[in-house]
């Protein structure tokens, strides 16, 4: 049946665009998790994007004072795990995305911070929950000499040398004891201030660090939880960048570590999948920041539009504007449904993959850079000026583009994907 309508009046719009009507509850944590964001994350976030990396993380920082608050939201995964799922995958976009609209940095350090202690949650280890609860947690995969090929599945990703890069990162398993040796990547998330890490590695259970038959390309490895105020680990400087400077992010040392092996969630049989798994279910999360990032954004570049008066008339008078008004919010309903559709693939669906997640990772944060380079257009010479917040979005925004993999690669390995399920019979038919 066509609902019909007595007059021609405006559609229904919210805080993300065309919604369909929210739920009493999933208003409520919308509306709560927007005013952190607005009351907390954006002032903060401005206020650390101005200050030196050795600043943010320093004891008295605003960083540690959105990290609290962040906390007070009470938004336990586990939480969400026992609402209806199509339910609990929309309220977890909406607070993504209301993280993202905030502030990107924040959103990212919030999001990974309980990664460590979801994992012992999922593996149902008492110990390991005991020892994440209440603390900020990493996610340390990547490596100075194995970035994103850290996570290659398949042996047709493999370079021409014929094998998997062994990294800078290395683990020993020797009877009830592992023993780390190396350093991680620079680019960890809250690799400044995490005091446990989910870490993924090569690693040598007593017959070196290539596997044999179909496996001998690939390295054996290991997943753990570590402490990482153990002897031994230490930290590199906070990285200085362009944007998203209000994440912590920088090397870790490890010099002969020794950790017991029941901190292990994944030992050699097991190392792929649940490294697949968490990538994953990881991956989502960057989708909905940058739609908020988008969202920005747009309402930055809407509002000064209403405000800027070009020809004697505001710009949004200007045919020309409201074409690229009109494509910008075209592009956010997009970069938003992809986002989501990628969330319910992750958590709905019976066996996900890291590269579907990636994929959709790839096209918000491509739509957001588009978004965000066209409010920058719109806002003229002010735009490059600090006193204009659109700046800080551009820089953020195309920080994304690289981060939790360069979107070159993980389209290459959409294609690997498509390979492989082609070879298994997909549309075929």
């Amino acid at each position: 049946m066509i609902r019909l309508h007595k007059s021609v009046g405006l559609p229904l719009a919210g805080l993300t665009g065309f919604e369909t009507p929210l739920g009493e509850e999933e208003r409520a944590i919308q509306d709560t998790v927007h005013r952190f964001a607005r009351d907390v994350l954006r002032p903060v976030g401005r206020e650390l994007d101005r200050m030196t990396p050795e600043e943010v993380i320093a004891p008295g920082s605003p960083y540690w004072t959105a990290m609290m608050e962040s906390a007070k939201l009470g938004l336990d995964p586990q939480l969400l795990a026992q609402l209806p799922p199509d339910m609990a995958v929309r309220i977890e976009s909406l607070i993504g995305e209301e993280l993202g609209w905030g502030d990107a940095g924040l959103a990212v350090s919030i999001g990974v911070a309980p990664a460590p202690l979801m994992m012992a949650q999922s593996v149902g280890n008492q110990e390991l929950i005991d020892m994440c609860a209440g603390k900020i947690g990493c996610w340390m995969n990547t490596q100075p000499d194995r970035g994103t090929d850290a996570a290659i599945l398949y042996r047709d990703e493999i370079s021409a040398i014929g094998k998997q890069p062994l990294g800078n990162l290395t683990a020993k398993v020797v009877a009830d004891e592992i023993v780390i040796n190396g350093q991680s990547s620079a680019w960890i998330s809250n690799g400044s201030v995490a005091q446990v890490a989910l870490a993924y590695m090569a690693a040598d259970y007593g017959d070196g660090f290539y596997g044999s038959g179909e496996r001998s390309a690939f390295t054996n490895g290991i997943g753990m939880i570590l402490p990482l105020d153990l002897p031994g680990v230490s930290r590199g400087k906070p990285l200085d960048k362009i944007g998203q400077r209000s994440l912590p992010q920088g090397e870790i040392y490890f010099d002969n570590v020794k950790v017991p092996k029941r901190f292990a969630i994944a030992l050699q049989d097991d190392y792929l999948g649940n490294l697949a798994s968490t990538w994953s279910f990881a991956g989502t999360h960057m989708c909905q920041v940058f739609v908020g990032v988008a969202r920005a954004a747009f309402e930055l570049a809407l509002g000064y539009c209403h405000e800027r008066k070009q020809g004697g008339a505001l710009l949004i008078d200007h045919q020309m504007t409201q074409l690229r008004v009109g494509e910008m919010l075209r592009r956010l309903e997009m970069a938003r449904a992809i986002a989501r559709r990628s969330l319910a693939f992750s958590r709905l669906s019976p066996k996900s993959h890291p590269y579907a997640t990636a994929q959709a990772k790839v096209s918000v944060t491509e739509e957001a850079m588009k978004i965000t380079t066209e409010a920058f257009q719109l806002f003229g010479g002010n735009g490059t000026t600090r006193e204009f917040p659109i700046e800080k979005l551009f820089r953020d925004v195309r920080s994304a583009l690289i981060e939790d993999g360069e979107n070159y690669h993980l389209t290459l390995r959409l294609g690997v994907l498509a390979g492989k399920l082609y070879q298994n019979g997909w549309t075929k038919e």
